[in-house]
């Protein structure tokens, strides 16, 4: 009979394609781990790895075996879940946070957080969209926060509050475009554009909001983060859509950083609380939406006083 642990080595040893580093992975020896795999293909009476020098290749029932055992862990975890949250904020929760929101949302929310729920064992994880949106899907995270528009199939979100995109650059920079007609998105130059890096779900709603195609050489896709971004503005080097979620925060770390507002309607992005359609709705969800949401709306009314 096939176990767990066999799927859960088995699903390692195909992701990593390396036996010492599916042994590393789920924290057991080489030997330990290469037995449990010999001991699955006996069970199942054929072969599902081939081993090769420096390598190793699925046979075909291989991969018939891993699909269905990434189907059976994510239930798994599925399951594990909703016991472990069956009561509210308690016990374990894992959410996964993008990184244009984690730093500005998380401290905030996390102190509403624990004062709510101080029995909550709360582990976060900072990652991009696509990368959290498989992890929840695999219910290896519990959920996440991202931000809308993204194909989230599978996934339902729950939205929390809305995060307005505002111009930023240089004092100079910003001057002399207040003093003639402010510009739409769709009438900057993307010459002077500056986006994080690809990959980033804020650089492809800032270039849908600019009408632009990731393709376009002219925009500079190339910053890190937003704190770089800002700071790379803020001494002249072209302009940026800030979202207003960091606004304070960046403009606080780079004081020569100016914004203006876009003329309405302003170009936004729903911030939201997604989780696994299977995953009923129970009070932890409601409640962790709604003290995310109390943070997020504190931090849109003191940007809206700086901009």
């Amino acid at each position: 009979m096939l176990t767990l642990r066999q799927m859960t080595y088995f699903v390692a040893l195909a992701e990593t394609r390396s036996f010492s580093q599916a042994a590393e992975t789920v924290h057991v020896t080489q030997p330990a781990l290469s037995q449990q795999i010999k001991e699955m293909e006996a069970s199942l009476g054929t072969q599902l790895v081939e081993r090769l020098p420096r390598d190793i290749r699925l046979t075909r029932a291989g991969q018939v075996v891993l699909d269905r055992a990434q189907q059976i862990l994510a239930m798994t975890r599925d399951l594990e879940a909703e016991i472990r949250l069956s009561k509210g904020l308690t016990g374990r929760l894992t959410l996964g946070v993008i990184p244009t929101i984690a730093p500005y949302l998380l401290p905030r929310a996390l102190t509403r957080i624990k004062a709510a729920a101080l029995d909550l064992d709360m582990r976060v994880r900072e990652a991009q969209t696509a990368d959290l949106i498989a992890l929840v899907a695999s219910g290896q995270l519990d959920a996440a926060v991202i931000a809308l528009p993204y194909d989230i199939e599978g996934l339902l979100a729950e939205p929390l509050f809305t995060d307005r995109f505002l111009l930023a650059g240089s004092q100079a920079r910003i001057a002399a475009l207040t003093e003639a007609t402010v510009p739409r998105p769709t009438e900057l130059s993307p010459d002077t554009l500056l986006l994080l890096d690809e990959g980033h779900c804020l650089a492809d709603q800032a270039l849908e909001v600019c009408g632009l195609k990731r393709n376009r050489q002219s925009v500079d896709l190339g910053a890190s983060s937003l704190a770089t971004l800002c700071g790379l503005v803020a001494q002249g080097f072209g302009l940026t859509l800030l979202p207003e979620i960091a606004l304070c925060s960046e403009m606080a770390a780079s004081p020569e950083m100016a914004v203006l507002r876009f003329p309405e309607p302003e170009p936004q992005r729903v911030v939201a609380l997604v989780r696994r359609q299977s995953t009923e709705a129970k009070l932890w969800f409601t409640e962790l939406a709604a003290l995310l949401k109390d943070a997020g709306e504190e931090l849109m009314c003191e940007a809206q006083s700086r901009a």
